[in-house]
């Protein structure tokens, strides 16, 4: 599997929005949504402010595929449902965005199952 090289990973953390376009079933691409991003130990993660009912996510799980833009990085992607590093996602979360209501929301118990690892394709 491709990984991200470390300028790509640079450039898409510097961003603060990344936009997500999940592929669908019938190979069609769903319009891009931006969402909030964060690299942990080298790995770029993506959750679900909304939890399993937002629709981009919903997308992204059900076919596993769409594309990514961010810091002039756009790739296509696999999108991997991931818990190994809830903790420090959730701390990268506070770090790269604040503690408002957003995060809040993003690092809640609703959100973290929607952890999903994005990697290049």
């Amino acid at each position: 599997m491709p990984t991200w090289n470390a300028d790509q990973l640079t450039a898409i953390d510097a961003d603060g929005e990344l936009r997500v376009a999940p592929d669908r079933p019938d190979g069609s691409r769903q319009a891009p949504r931006i969402i909030w991003h964060v690299v942990v130990d080298g790995g770029l993660y993506v959750r679900s402010a909304h939890g399993a009912d937002g629709a981009w996510y919903r997308a992204a799980l059900r076919t596993g595929t769409g594309s990514i833009d961010a810091g002039g990085v756009r790739a296509d992607v696999a999108f991997t449902p991931d818990d190994t590093h809830d903790d420090a996602i959730d701390a990268a979360y506070r770090t790269k965005y604040g503690t408002g209501s957003a995060v809040q929301s993003i690092t809640s118990s609703t959100a973290t199952p929607t952890t999903l690892r994005v990697d290049p394709r």
